[in-house]
């Protein structure tokens, strides 16, 4: 079976364009060496008609069985992504035709480079298929909801082999470095045989392209710094992220916040996410609209939305990344302590801004969110961060991707749900702890539920307002009023 899989592979990167049939023999024989096979056998084989992931993922396991790689996560990921570095064009290569793609539309260019880094089974097409995911109706709009099922779960030997090497190897210095373009990988640090990255001038600086392996949604890209530095939100990050959307213009791009706890999974390393994709915030409404004097030029919004955004648009950049640095400066300094919003403590800021760019219609757009991190005895995981009370749904940070309206929701939910619809069907009284008072509402709320149809529904409506309750605590204004006397400081 393996060699149907080995020609199989060959077969399929011929198809996709990733190879060229001169380079058949090649591929193979890199092929049957990395497996340690000097050869194939005599005999016709037919080769095997599977998607690429499908077949890395046999010939993995069949390199596990050969014993040419243990049964560990880490060495299968390295394997892989060695084994499809053999269909994967150098750097050079995929980064002269996304200009030459580029040169005829960005979107041609950036059609060309998503559709290649699926090919090449950078992105994880199989494993994303088994995420839960699904719209949820609500005030503001259709969320998202997803429960992420595609990363795969470390086993005890992967867990044992990282603790005994703990002492950190220091290269590639994050996983966001452009050092990590073609690295093999190792223990604790993933496979990015495969992964190709391309560079993007903003404002005299290189960045530098590439998509997320894990898409939460549609073209799912990242845009990291060439330096390894801290994430920073100032002028430049406006300016980066409107010039971004100017040589992008059919992408969104937005950045984390850069403190803890209102900030992403990664302060270490500068970086933004963007994508081809319309989440609810995109179309949210206004609910109050006004003008900045000293930027007549600049039309600007309250959105109608579970956190607090101002939303901006103007024709010219310059003149909006000035009114938006204005408005970063001042929200630096609030306070306004019958809200519990103190700009500092002890020294330590607290506020500041998650910005999301577009251009649409002729004009730049610019949101910001509002975003404070402080944390007290009461909220000791933050004032304007999910409160305990919906802890049992998700009480990671909320950052750029749950601000836009997609919840990313952890895995342990997709077992904790089922035990929720039996016990709303009448077949079991076993319910996680956690979600005991939860589930006893919903009892409450829907009564006698007839069929496992309804229940799926109902779940998912409700995963839908708790979802709107978790951004609501986000929110550093709870109404119009308290949000309309920081717009006073603004002169709006």
């Amino acid at each position: 079976m393996i060699y149907n899989d080995i020609l199989g592979l060959v077969q399929k990167a011929i198809q996709l364009q990733l190879i060229t049939e001169a380079d058949r023999i090649y591929a193979l024989n890199q092929t049957l060496f990395l497996l340690q096979l000097d050869r194939l056998p005599d005999e016709h084989i037919q080769p095997s008609d599977h998607s690429i992931p499908h077949l890395v993922e046999s010939i993995t396991e069949e390199a596990v069985n050969r014993g040419v790689i243990e049964q560990v996560l880490d060495e299968k990921e390295v394997f892989a992504g060695r084994l499809m570095d053999i269909f994967t064009d150098k750097p050079s290569v995929v980064r002269a035709a996304f200009v030459q793609k580029y040169a005829q539309s960005p979107r041609q260019a950036t059609d060309y480079f998503y559709q290649f880094s699926k090919n090449s089974n950078y992105i994880q097409t199989q494993r994303l298929k088994q995420n839960i995911e699904f719209k949820a109706a609500t005030p503001y709009g259709e969320m998202d909801i997803t429960i992420n099922l595609s990363k795969p779960e470390k086993d005890p030997e992967q867990i044992k082999r990282e603790r005994l090497l703990q002492t950190k190897n220091g290269y590639p210095k994050c996983l966001l470095c452009k050092e990590n373009e073609g690295y093999a990988g190792r223990i604790g640090h993933p496979a990015r045989s495969n992964h190709r990255i391309i560079p993007i001038s903003l404002k005299d600086e290189q960045w530098f392209f590439q998509y997320s392996p894990y898409l939460y949604y549609q073209e799912h890209s990242i845009l990291l710094s060439g330096e390894h530095r801290d994430m920073k939100i100032d002028r430049n990050t406006f300016l980066r992220l409107l010039r971004f959307v100017e040589q992008f213009p059919h992408y969104f791009i937005g950045s984390n916040a850069d403190l803890p706890i209102v900030g992403g999974s990664i302060l270490s390393h500068d970086h933004y996410q963007a994508g081809n994709y319309q989440f609810a915030m995109t179309d949210a409404k206004s609910t109050y609209t006004f003008n900045i004097t000293s930027y007549p030029n600049v039309d600007a919004a309250i959105l109608h939305w579970p956190l607090s955004v101002i939303r901006m648009k103007a024709e010219n950049i310059d003149e909006l990344v000035a009114c938006a640095e204005f408005i970063l400066n001042e929200w630096k300094t609030y306070s306004d302590p019958a809200i519990h919003i103190y700009a500092k403590t002890n020294g330590i800021p607290h506020n500041t801004i998650t910005p999301i760019s577009r251009y649409r219609d002729g004009k730049y757009e610019l949101d910001l969110v509002l975003r404070n991190n402080r944390t007290t005895d009461e909220f000791p995981y933050g004032i304007f961060h999910p409160h305990e009370d919906v802890h049992h749904i998700k009480k990671e940070n909320i950052g750029l991707i749950e601000v836009m309206g997609l919840a990313v929701l952890p895995p342990r939910l997709k077992d904790e749900l089922e035990k929720i619809r039996l016990y709303l069907l009448d077949e079991t009284t076993s319910i996680d702890p956690h979600h005991v008072e939860w589930a006893h509402e919903l009892k409450t709320k829907y009564g006698e539920i007839s069929s496992k149809e309804q229940v799926s529904m109902i779940l998912q409506t409700e995963l839908g307002s708790r979802f709107v309750r978790i951004l609501e605590d986000a929110g550093v204004f709870k109404d119009l009023i308290s949000f309309k006397k920081f717009l006073t400081v603004l002169k709006a």
